[in-house]
């Protein structure tokens, strides 16, 4: 048996490096750690914090390849965030003209959630804990 600690960060390549790095900073409010251009990638790697927890890695690459990202799709399903008040982010998020799902209830937890997409459309799910 493996001993895993934690999931340490998740990776996202994405398509419009400017407007990722705002979504991602800007409307969800992560904190930049650091932000390097690798010259000989042409590509941009952001690491980003919730809190004091490391968790995306941006980046950017000149051509990236396109993929299926709805939530159904095989692979990464998608990426979830844990908040206290799911009505709240609805309206904060609504208020920036961003399209948020209708909630649900999970059947299992009975606990409230919903989604928004990224820039690239990956699903990214709000969690009520």
């Amino acid at each position: 048996m493996l001993a895993l600690k934690k999931i340490h960060h998740i990776a996202i390549i994405c398509s419009d490096y400017a407007v990722s790095k705002h979504f991602y900073t800007q409307t969800l409010g992560l904190q930049i750690i650091r932000e390097v251009y690798r010259e000989a990638r042409d590509s941009y790697k952001l690491d980003l914090a919730l809190g004091d927890d490391y968790c995306i890695e941006l980046f950017s690459f000149p051509k990236p390849l396109t993929r299926p990202s709805f939530p159904e799709a095989c692979g990464l399903r998608y990426l979830a965030f844990a908040v206290d008040n799911l009505d709240s982010v609805k309206i904060t998020l609504e208020h920036q003209n961003i399209k948020v799902e209708d909630i649900r209830t999970d059947e299992f937890t009975g606990k409230r959630f919903t989604f928004i997409a990224d820039p690239d459309g990956l699903p990214i799910e709000f969690y009520e804990c």
